[in-house]
This record gives structure tokens, C-alpha cells and sequence, in this order.
């Protein structure tokens, strides 16, 4: 990763709701996965509106 990723990425997990923080911690594995893909959809949410996330795409070519 590099460290130009890091802010972006530690500002969504600061904006990250209190419900996937919780769900991160679940044993049960369905809430754990949910929490875990939203975490990474919000992720890559914000990587493509900074631009950083555009030759990781699938439209990439």
C-alpha cells in the first residue's frame, strides 16, 4: 500500500458507523462478512472518488 492510500483509507474508517465496527467483532460469521464488505465497499468508494482506484478496477482494461 502506499502511504498516499492511508489517509483516505484511515478517514473511512473514521466515518465507519458504529454497526460495523460491532460487527467486525461478531462471532457470528454471517454479521462478521457484512460488516467486512460494506467496510471495503466504503473502501473503494472513496479510493474511486480520489481517483486513486482507478487502474484497480475492473474497467481498467
Amino acid at each position: 500500500m502506499t502511504p498516499d492510500l492511508t489517509p483516505i483509507i484511515l478517514q473511512v474508517l473514521e466515518r465507519a458507523p458504529q454497526w460495523i465496527r460491532h460487527d467486525l467483532e461478531a462471532k457470528d460469521a454471517t454479521l462478521r462478512i457484512r460488516a467486512e464488505e460494506t467496510l471495503a465497499a466504503m473502501i473503494a468508494n472513496a479510493l474511486q472518488e480520489t481517483g486513486e482506484g482507478k487502474s484497480a478496477g475492473p474497467d481498467s482494461g
